[in-house]
């Protein structure tokens, strides 16, 4: 179990927008480490739902 959770998985990107603009990225990441950025992301999106509404109610 322990060799599953090291194995990388790669990603990369290459965007080009006309002749004169280009971007490229890759990504590497560990099963255990798409857990804590997927733990992250659900947090802050389970975050943001108070913070909007709060904001919207009057004073």
């Amino acid at each position: 179990m322990a060799g599953t959770m090291q194995s990388e998985q790669c990603a990369s990107v290459k965007l080009r927008a006309g002749n004169h603009l280009a971007s490229g990225t890759e990504v590497r990441v560990t099963p255990a480490g798409g857990l804590a950025i997927g733990a992250l992301v659900s947090e802050i999106r389970l975050s943001v739902a108070p913070l909007v509404l709060s904001a919207r109610r009057p004073y």
